[in-house]
């Protein structure tokens, strides 16, 4: 979030802020960091872009037919620090708002721009998350690398305790 407030800070009006919830047990807890950025036109392009509505604010998230001439390595490196997980030497990226079609199109496009394989699986009534194969994943990080930010590295398998041996550790940082 900081990352992001730091590159758009000339559009926003006050710092960021912490928000908080309440548990059952009415104990508030930090849920997360957040910002608003003025309107700008900009936003309203892209919003219409990425969201199918009649009117302002009130959209589905779509992914737009024109997504492979948007969709970069550093777009890809965000999506994945925002909605991708890594696990096994694998990498998901939670696309639970995306029809089949949309998924299927977001596959060919990565295929066509990054010749990155992906496929699907149903995740019980949520939808769809996508998700590479180690091999692929590897091309994915080796597409993405550079634009991670290292607070989110986790996110593609380096420094988090869990996820990530030593060995596998090495073995990506060797391929960098």
């Amino acid at each position: 979030m900081l990352w992001k407030y730091k590159i758009l800070k000339p559009l926003v009006l006050t710092g960021p802020k912490l928000s908080f919830r309440n548990d059952e047990n009415k104990r508030r807890y930090k849920k997360s960091w957040w910002f608003r950025t003025i309107r700008h036109p900009k936003f309203t392009k892209i919003y219409f872009n990425f969201y199918k509505t009649n009117r302002y604010r009130c959209g589905k998230k779509i992914v737009p037919e024109s997504i492979a001439e948007l969709i970069d390595p550093m777009a890809l490196a965000i999506w994945i620090m925002d909605d991708g997980s890594y696990s096994k030497n694998k990498i998901d990226i939670s696309t639970y708002s995306f029809t089949l079609s949309e998924i299927v199109l977001l596959q060919k496009t990565l295929y066509s721009k990054f010749k990155i394989l992906t496929n699907f699986y149903k995740d019980r009534d949520k939808g769809y998350r996508m998700y590479c194969n180690t091999v692929n994943t590897q091309r994915l990080i080796e597409v993405i690398h550079p634009y991670i930010i290292s607070s989110m590295l986790y996110k593609i398998g380096f420094h988090h305790p869990v996820t990530t041996s030593r060995k596998v550790s090495r073995e990506l940082s060797v391929t960098r």
